[in-house]
């Protein structure tokens, strides 16, 4: 049997992250954050003061990346590293996160990081993350989810973050670069963000984090059912 992959995408501040890391700690399977490939691609184009419209120099720092991903066993949740320099926090920076989407927008980008996001698929099982998962990068997923909710609940979700952090944190701001995000996501030439047409959508702005993970397993559970 091919190995399973559980894909989650959508939008930013919907949980992907979080349900796809204890989801892979809960099952014993890896993990894929591709959205961590595209931060930190951005980060070391920053650290390489590589203009973000010069696509080829992009892609070239994309593919030579010099990554590792050391998730914990209990939580799933990842150290990242780049270039042995942990840089963990470093790519969760709105900064970051907005050049990450501007360069996820960039055909040669996205075709330097594909191969090296299939090659997280390995036995038992694979829970990925991201936005392009389920249509491009494993379109045989054998369970597809496709998590949203309303700009102004992943906002507030994004504004508590910080002010855990204590970073200084503009409500209004947020939301709008978050809608913003949203657009290009959706209206980039290659590989936009939708649900893929067997995807399960699931509405996370009024359900806490274990609603979701339940949903989640009995999708799972239902689905390795069928092929046994």
């Amino acid at each position: 049997m091919t190995v399973p992959v559980l894909s989650i995408d959508g939008p930013s501040g919907v949980g992907k992250g979080t349900l796809a890391a204890w989801l892979a700690a809960h099952l014993g399977w890896h993990l894929l954050d591709s959205g961590a490939l595209y931060r930190l691609t951005a980060l070391a184009i920053q650290n390489q003061r590589v203009p973000l419209d010069d696509e080829l120099a992009v892609a070239e720092a994309a593919a030579g990346l010099d990554v590792v991903f050391a998730p914990d066993a209990a939580t799933g949740l990842q150290t990242v590293f780049l270039n042995q320099v942990d840089v963990t926090d470093a790519i969760r920076t709105e900064t970051i996160g907005n050049a990450a989407s501007r360069v996820a927008a960039l055909p040669t980008v996205r075709a330097a990081l594909l191969d090296r996001q299939r090659a997280f698929r390995r036995s038992p099982g694979l829970v990925a993350d991201g936005r392009d998962i389920g249509t491009v990068v494993f379109p045989d997923a054998l369970v597809k989810l496709f998590l949203t909710a309303s700009a102004g609940a992943r906002a507030k979700r994004r504004y508590n973050q910080l002010m855990i952090k204590k970073n200084g944190a503009n409500l209004a701001d947020i939301e709008r670069e978050i809608t913003e995000r949203d657009q290009r996501d959706a209206n980039r030439a290659t590989a936009p963000l939708r649900p893929a047409a067997d995807a399960f959508t699931l509405d996370t702005t009024t359900l806490t984090i274990d609603q979701v993970r339940e949903r989640a397993l009995e999708l799972l559970t239902i689905s390795l059912q069928s092929i046994d």
